[in-house]
This record gives C-alpha cells, structure tokens and sequence, in this order.
C-alpha cells in the first residue's frame, strides 16, 4: 500500500517488531497489537478496548489509551506499560507505553488515530455554493472532517444570518476558498470580512485564536491577511480551484491534518501527552479510513465504496477511475441518530424490510428506545431483525447523499457534441455501481453481525449493486489502524489487511431491468474440481451458490432482453467469480429502485434468502 506523502516519520520498518494502534472513539478507544511472527509475517496477535476519556470527570485520553492496552497486555501475558520499576520507570505523568521493544517488553511503534470529544469539525467557505464551496467541504470531508455548514456568497443568506451561525456553531476551524488564480476579488474579500465580523471563537481551547486555512484566488492575499490577522489564526496554502477545470485538494487537506494536530488535538484533555507518546502524526479516524480505501483502490487497479456505519454517522468513501471521495451522514446512525433515520426514511420504509408483522406503534418505541440507551444491543432475533431493516435505510440514505456529492466538476467547461444534446437522464455523479469492482463495510451492525451472510445481504438491499461486485468487511474495525500503519510500514498494513482484517464474503452478481417473460438471468458455473452447475432464476429470485473464500468460478452470464449484468442489456458476459464466507449471490430483483414483495409470507422468504438456518 502505498505511503501518505503528509507523515514520514523517520523509522526504519525492518526494525518493527510490534506495532501497538489505538482509535479513541467517541464513546470506546480500541487498541490492536500487530507482531512479526516466526515466518517474518505480521499478524493480529491481541485486541483490546476501554471506555474513552476525553470527559468529565477524568478528562485525559491517555487513561483510556492505557486501559485498552493494558487490555492487550494481560491477553498476551507480556508487558507493554511501564511499572514504575527502576528498569521501567513511569513517565512524568504516570504509566505510559514503552518503546521501543525490549527483552520481550514494549512495542517498536505507537500510532493512534481518534474522533474522540466529536472528531474534527469544520465550517468552509467560498465564492459559488456548488464550485469552490463544494471543493472546499471535499477538501475538509476528505481530510476526515465532519462539515457542520458551508458558507458561500450566493447562498441565499442574509449577512448577519451567516455571522450568527458562524458564532452559533463555533467549529475547530475554517477553511476559506474562493476565487480562481487571478479570477474574483471582491466576492473573496466579502467572505474575510463576514469572518471578521463574527469573531468566531474555537470550540477548544479558550484564550486560542481560531484556526483558518485560505485555499482561494493567490492575488487576494495581502487583502484576506490585512483583513483577519491578528484576529484568527491564518495560514496559506495553494488554491484548491487555481482553474475552472482543475481542483488541486492535496495542499489543503494537508494543511488541515497540520492544525488539527497543532491547534485542535493539543487543546482537547490529554492529547498533547498522547502526542508526545505517538510515533507518527495522531490522524481522525475517517480520513486515516479513506487512505486505506485509496490504498486498496490504488494497488489492485479497483474501484472500491467503503462505508462506516456508527452510531451517530456514517461516512461513505468512493474511488473511482483513480478520483477519491468521501462523505459523512453527520445524523444518520445507528444509536444516537437512529430517530434521524426514521424522520428521513419513513415508517414505512423501514418496515418494508422486517419480516413480520409489526405494529408501526411498537418500531416507534423500539427505535425512540435505542436513541435513549445508545449502547444496548440486540438480545432476540426480532430485536435483531428491526436493527437490520434500520441499517438498510441509514445505508441507503448515506449512499444517495454520497452518489449526489460525488460529482463532477461544476463549472468546468466541457466539450460536447450533437449527440449529448439527445442524451436522455444523464448523471454527474462519479459512482457508476455497473463499474463498481469491491464494496466494503466497516461499523458495529456489520463487522459485528451474528452471520456473515447477513452482513452481505444488508449491503446488497442498502446500496442496490449492479452487475458483478465482490463484498467484504472489516472483521473488527481496524481499517483506521492500517491507514495509519501504512504510512510507515505500507507492508505490514497490506499483510494484517488482507489476512486479519478484510473479510471477503463473496460476490453478488445483480440483474438490472425486468424481462417481458421467461428467466430474468441464466447462469452457468463451472465450479472448482471440474464441476458445473446451470441456473435459471426468474425476475425477482435470490439465490446463492457456496463457494469458498480463495476458490473461483469461471461463470457464463446470460441475461434476458432488456436486462443488463454489465455487458448491456441482453448481452452475455464472461466472469470469473470470486468466493467467500458467504459464498456467490445471484439477485434477479432487477428493479430500481428495489420493490420489496408485499405479502409478508413473500417478505420473509425474500429477507432470510441468506440466512443460514
């Protein structure tokens, strides 16, 4: 996998032994321990996990750093924290991790990534609300940040509504673009000015100047500096829209990264003490996520959506043809979010996918009940079945506010011929799910699933695959770890990814269109061993062949008229398949968006296809 160019921390990755990685949560900091076995493999070796700490009363994320190590240390029976001995002596402020590794004690190497105390939150501004104030929260998003507004000229707000929300959301820092290289002036002036005149405060640290980054037109300097020096702290990098046609990202998610470890972490309670243990720049959790998402993407030549459902949002990533995005659903969750799902998906929705009858009085109370005790989890299958027809919608949801963000550039000027002026139902989005290689899930409802298949089949319902997809998940949400670890060692993060993290489940291979009559999709698989199998599946049938992960089957899919399995409609296609725990799916629901069957006795068949019995 290859390298952040941001973190290059000077350590040689033949001497690492042991890597000890922890993720402070908003609510749980969980702490993996990575060792080099006997064949020179690493390897998942201890997991552990404590409540986070970054409030009252403790006040200090280091306890809860030192309590899911600590987790780890008397799971694998060797010490990692110093005990106060004359060999091992505290820190000045009390136990920490020991490094490097020492006659069997300590760890080579300590990262961390966290959204603790709320994760990064950011305000971006700029000239055009969909131009550089969408390539500004693009910039942020990617960068790991949740983006509580973005503020542009043209955004029908009145000045002083846009100062007051300015000082109603006070966020960790404000990106502020505008302008191509030699392009607007006054517009990018405006923007300063309404900064100035709101006086905006950071949500830590009091006494600290807000941070602000400007990525805008370079003529505008001198005017933004005159204008906000002395009140915020402001810091240049190059423009993220030098031109109409081009978006440069990097310098400002670089930037981002920078102040969020300089201004932000060191103001909440105990990072600067974490910061002093870490061996590598601390990174918020999401965007250490999308550079592993980028990473797998980039090396197997895939297109590649990763998702992380949580229980207050869920942030979908997406690489495709080499362009990276990423989007945070900052209330659609599975706990503290869930009344946020019911509100934007509806009752019905949601009932659509629990297989059996269930008064809308009673899902009311169970979901207002999850929102009131977010840690609870399942305890009966009903239970189970209601959160899983919930993650349905979250996902769905997440995916359409993900699809419609991940577009591309507006304002650009494109070349055109007589034929675009016939096209009919065009889209700017960059995710096409025909072209769509590998989707991955992350997040409790799917990593932590009581079967695998279910885990498979929610994502096939929630984000509606087309053609041939491989799934797999992220066995125990360790991807933010990797991303981290693969900006020091890109080979042992590829290693634990592939063979302790990553767990393919199988490949879905999905209808789209409806035939007139007759079978909607006929298979021919010839299985591992020589075996062949042949299948018709009507419109509407699910279906799943075992095959397991690491065995492939050559398949020959044959499609109705009018129906497509990537190749066009009615056009035959030659795959190899890949299988999994769960193994191959073949779904002939064709339709989209999906009709779930009325009847609830069709329901149940439909939503237990998978399950095994």
């Amino acid at each position: 996998m290859s390298a952040h160019p941001h973190a290059a921390p000077a350590i040689d990755p033949a001497a690492i032994r042991s890597v000890i990685a922890t993720d402070c949560g908003s609510t749980t900091t969980k702490a993996i321990l990575i060792e080099r076995n006997a064949a020179g493999e690493y390897r998942l070796t201890a997991r552990g996990e404590a409540p986070t700490t970054v409030e009252a009363p403790v006040e200090d994320v280091t306890r809860g750093v030192l309590n899911a190590v600590r987790e780890i240390q008397e799971l694998r029976g060797r010490q990692f924290l110093s005990d106060g001995t004359a060999a091992h002596p505290h820190g000045a402020d009390g136990p920490m991790i020991v490094r490097p590794e020492k006659d069997g004690v300590g760890t080579d190497l300590y990262i961390s990534t966290s959204s603790a105390g709320g994760g990064l939150q950011m305000m971006v501004a700029g000239v055009v609300k969909n131009m550089t104030a969408e390539s500004a929260t693009r910039a942020a998003l990617g960068a790991g940040a949740i983006v509580m507004d973005a503020i542009a000229v043209n955004d029908s707000r009145l000045p002083h509504e846009k100062i007051e929300r300015i000082r109603q959301l006070r966020p960790d820092m404000i990106l502020l673009a505008g302008g191509t290289d030699g392009g607007t002036r006054k517009h990018v002036v405006a923007l300063a000015e309404l900064l100035r005149a709101a006086q905006p405060r950071p949500r830590l640290g009091a006494g600290f100047d807000l941070p602000v980054i400007y990525a805008g037109n370079r003529a505008v300097r001198a005017d933004v500096q005159g204008i906000l020096e002395g009140r915020v702290a402001l810091q240049f990098v190059d423009n993220l829209r030098p031109t109409l046609e081009t978006e440069h990202l990097a310098p400002a998610r670089d930037a981002i990264h920078d102040v969020f470890m300089e201004h932000v972490m060191a103001q909440a309670p105990g990072y600067g003490k974490l910061m002093g243990w870490a061996d590598a720049p601390i990174m918020p959790t999401p965007g250490a996520m999308g550079l592993i998402i980028q990473a797998l993407a980039a090396r197997d030549q895939v297109n590649v959506v990763g998702v992380d459902i949580g229980g207050a949002t869920t942030d979908v990533f997406s690489v495709f043809d080499g362009t990276f995005n990423r989007t945070v659903s900052a209330n659609l969750g599975m706990s503290y979010s869930v009344s946020n799902v019911l509100a934007e998906a509806g009752l019905a929705s949601i009932q659509r996918w629990v297989p059996f009858p269930l008064d809308p009085a009673e899902l009311r109370d169970r979901i207002g009940g999850k929102m009131i005790r977010p840690t609870t989890i399942p305890e009966t299958l009903e239970e189970l079945k209601i959160e899983q027809a919930i993650a349905r919608e979250a996902l769905r949801l997440s995916f359409i506010q993900h699809r419609t963000f991940a577009v591309k550039l507006h304002g650009a000027q494109q070349a055109r011929s007589i034929a675009d002026a016939f096209a009919q139902g065009g889209s700017d989005s960059l995710v096409d799910l025909m072209k769509l290689d590998l989707l991955v899930g992350s997040g409790g409802v799917l990593s932590h699933a009581p079967r695998r298949a279910q885990s498979m089949l929610m994502m096939i319902d929630a984000f509606l695959v087309e053609g041939v997809t491989e799934i797999a998940v992220d066995s125990i949400f360790m991807m933010p770890h990797l991303g981290v670890l693969s900006t020091i060692h890109p080979a042992a993060a590829t290693e634990v990814f592939e063979k302790d993290c990553l767990v393919r489940l199988g490949t879905c291979v999905a209808t789209v269109g409806a035939p007139k009559h007759g079978p909607a999709l006929t298979v021919e698989l010839r299985l591992p061993g020589g075996t062949t199998t042949k299948l018709e599946l009507a419109a509407g049938a699910l279906e799943l062949v075992r095959l397991d992960d690491g065995a492939y089957a050559e398949a020959t899919l044959t499609p109705a008229k009018g129906v497509d399995v990537g190749a066009g409609p009615g056009e035959r296609l030659e795959r190899r398949l890949r299988g999994g725990q769960v193994g191959l799916v073949f779904d002939a629901r064709g339709r989209r968006p999906l009709e779930v069957a009325g009847d609830q006795a069709a329901k149940w068949a439909q939503a237990m296809a998978l399950y095994p019995s």
